[in-house]
């Protein structure tokens, strides 16, 4: 059963009137109080009346979604992802798809092509149909407009997202994840790395994430980072990767190694550096990340940060879960495990 929520309300974020609340004003216990809620018939009519009015007075409403998971009712979530079509994000519903269903949940999946007004919508709840929680990754929102109160759907961010109010948050740590894909390429003796993935002109927090990771490897190695050899993309795709590497070659950049923000970028990269005759790994060395199944069948065979997917898909659901029965839990981050594929691209 999905449900319907109005917008969220900002005052709220901090009040959310209780059982506890409304038994204390009515005088009864918490008990009587679920009774009279759950509409259940031994409550004595003057003191089921005493605790409708204290509902009322108190604007005391339901969590129906806590509801449902006590009386193993199937619950809808939403899945907001910004590119359905992307390998790392398909592969990211499938996972979520699996795992819910195990807990007799349904997903609904929701695109928003990291556009503001559409992510301003289904946080809302003004597009569609209402949801019992939302897994949201946005690409556009700024931090203060991702607040949640415990009258709202609760929300999990997937990725490295801000938010505020009561908001959990599930990610890789980019940072370490990055050092370490770039201390990979500088023990195999590449020390004019480049690196493809930034994105200045999004709010979230991959791109600054990864290139401070990269950063700190390379003076760890006691090298200086050289702006000229940190691209830009538009996108994350195999066409930005393959334009970014273009623009570094034809700029005459002197470069050995390339790590890329993601493993599409990765493989475009490959492609150009082909066209252009350089071999790879012998003349530059390459790495991604994601994981993604392209990257363990192209030629040659793509090295890359692999985040434990299934786990993160549990993390999420399992934060997903408590919220759904306490909206007034703080917020959390979970930290999502990965670890280093070393494939042809980048071996030594």
């Amino acid at each position: 059963m999905a449900i319907s929520y109005r917008p969220l309300d900002l005052g709220e974020l901090m009040t959310r009137v209780t059982l506890r609340d409304v038994a204390a004003q009515a005088e009864v216990s918490v008990r009587t109080v679920s009774n009279v809620v759950n509409d259940f018939p031994h409550v004595a009519p003057a003191t089921r009346r005493r605790v409708q009015a204290a509902i009322s007075e108190l604007g005391y409403r339901p969590n129906i979604a806590a509801r449902q998971l006590r009386q193993g009712q199937r619950l809808t979530i939403s899945l907001v992802l910004p590119e359905i079509d992307s390998p790392y994000f398909a592969e990211i519903a499938a996972h979520f798809v699996r795992a819910a269903e195990q807990r007799d949940w349904t997903v609904h999946i929701e695109q928003t092509d990291g556009e503001l007004a559409r992510e301003r919508a289904m946080l809302n709840g003004t597009h569609g149909p209402g949801a019992d929680g939302i897994v949201f990754s946005p690409w556009s929102l700024a931090a203060n407009e991702i607040q949640r109160g415990p009258s709202a759907p609760p929300v999990v961010m997937l990725g490295e997202r801000p938010g505020t109010g009561l908001v959990d948050r599930v990610a890789v740590d980019s940072v370490a994840a990055a050092r370490q894909a770039t201390a990979h390429l500088l023990a195999g003796g590449r020390t004019r790395i480049a690196a493809i993935g930034l994105q200045p002109h999004l709010s979230n927090e991959t791109g600054r994430l990864r290139t401070q990771g990269y950063r700190e490897a390379l003076a760890a190695a006691g090298l200086t980072p050289d702006p000229a050899l940190e691209m830009p993309v538009e996108r994350l795709h195999r066409p930005d990767g393959a334009r970014a590497m273009r623009h570094l070659l034809d700029r005459g950049a002197d470069i050995d190694g390339v790590f890329c923000f993601t493993d599409q970028l990765a493989l475009g990269a490959m492609h150009t550096l082909a066209a252009a005759g350089r071999s790879v790994p012998d003349d530059v060395a390459v790495i991604g990340f994601d994981d993604i199944e392209a990257g363990r069948y192209s030629v040659p065979t793509l090295s890359t940060v692999a985040p434990d997917k299934p786990r993160l898909v549990e993390l999420v659901l399992d934060c997903l879960a408590d919220r759904l029965a306490d909206h007034t839990l703080p917020a959390r981050e979970r930290c999502v495990p990965h670890r280093l594929e070393i494939r042809q691209s980048s071996h030594p």
